[in-house]
């Protein structure tokens, strides 16, 4: 699943689910949704192949099919060149994505036919809101898995990223199968192509010895509001001035203020008498006149933010103005700062100025060899 909403510095300009992460033997990015590709996704694909030097396809459903049901309909352009394996991600997540450790992880604790979810640790009651799994700490097997259980279950929860092997789409079809079956003796219509990885394969596969849970202690958040948004953009920021911080913008003579991590679009247009950070992200072309303050928000292509404007905790559409003096301040929907296994609540939003986004749904899978 992916929303569209944009986000720098891995991509506010572009939809999320192509970040680039780093795998050795990568051979292809696939994205899989119901929703109708236009002129921008377009582009964008060709802009990305061109950047990451590698294949990019978009794959439309004929219908929504569910989290295994879009992979298991694409599953011969998923499995053409004969990958090894491959990783599914639901897209409307933010994560530094261990995808390597993942692969060694895989090789390690299980054999050519086993399978692994990446989970975190989520408190006991944001817990209920995401998938729960039950290991056994010492073969870090997937014993018992359950989707949004009404009591508490574990606090290892589900992160939405899995490794499969090409043996996933026989269990796969195993459902597909019984679904078929279960409709003719009922006499009844649904779609049987419609299918759910984890209530329908991750349930069953538990405790059968082919499921495994790589556990990690890096940043994770779902992104399901403006405002979390927000929050992955500074978790991403964070991570940029750990691993890359050439890449964010530095006080010099003739540029803006800046404090803490801030992003600069090479092309935007700064007066050096605004006010940028901590964690602000400015897209391509943007404008910013004097005197404009901006703090914990982000900034889309084209936008304009005249003199003396205030922003804070906000994300400003593209092509959107900002008039002057004006003031838009967002409410921050942070996790609790002092519980390291808070998530950001599902409920929680931020106000933000006017067309900051549009949310659409996609899988994704990309595969190595």
């Amino acid at each position: 699943m992916y929303s569209c909403t944009r986000f720098h510095p891995l991509s506010f300009e572009v939809p999320k689910p192509l970040s680039p992460v780093a795998l050795p033997n990568m051979k292809e990015i696939l994205l899989i949704g119901f929703y109708q590709p236009n002129e921008e996704l377009n582009r964008f694909l060709s802009c990305a192949q061109q950047d990451f030097k590698i294949s990019i396809r978009y794959l439309q459903e004929y219908a929504a099919l569910g989290t295994g049901g879009g992979i298991y309909h694409f599953r011969d352009q998923i499995l053409s060149g004969g990958p090894e394996a491959f990783f599914v991600m639901n897209a409307d997540v933010c994560s530094e994505f261990p995808l390597p450790e993942m692969t060694d992880f895989q090789k390690e604790h299980g054999d050519a036919y086993s399978f692994v979810i990446l989970g975190t640790t989520a408190n006991r009651k944001q817990s209920l809101n995401y998938g729960c799994i039950v290991e056994n700490e010492q073969a870090d097997e997937v014993l018992h898995y359950v989707e949004k259980p009404s009591t508490f279950v574990s606090d290892i929860i589900n992160c939405g990223i899995y490794l499969f092997t090409p043996e996933i789409f026989q269990h796969i079809g195993a459902v597909f199968q019984k679904n078929q079956q279960d409709m003719e003796e009922s006499n009844g219509w649904h779609r049987t192509e419609v299918i759910r990885l984890e209530q329908d394969i991750f349930t069953a596969l538990a405790g059968q010895g082919k499921l495994y849970v790589y556990q990690t202690g890096r940043f994770w958040s779902q992104i399901k509001s403006a405002g979390s948004v927000i929050y992955a953009s500074r978790l991403y920021l964070n991570q940029y001035h750990k691993t890359h911080p050439e890449r964010l913008a530095t006080n010099r003579e003739g540029g803006p203020k800046t404090r803490g991590n801030v992003y600069i679009h090479p092309t935007a247009n700064i007066d050096p008498t605004a006010v940028l950070g901590p964690n602000v992200s400015i897209g391509t072309g943007v404008t910013i006149g004097a005197g404009v303050r901006v703090r914990e928000s982000v900034i889309l292509h084209g936008a304009t933010l005249q003199d003396h404007s205030c922003l804070l905790n906000s994300i400003v559409g593209w092509g959107s103005t900002i008039g002057k003096w004006a003031r838009v301040e967002g409410t921050p929907s942070d996790p609790n700062p002092n519980d390291p296994y808070a998530k950001i609540d599902k409920a929680s939003k931020t106000r933000s100025y006017c067309n900051c986004s549009f949310v659409c749904t996609y899988s994704m899978a990309f595969a190595y060899k």
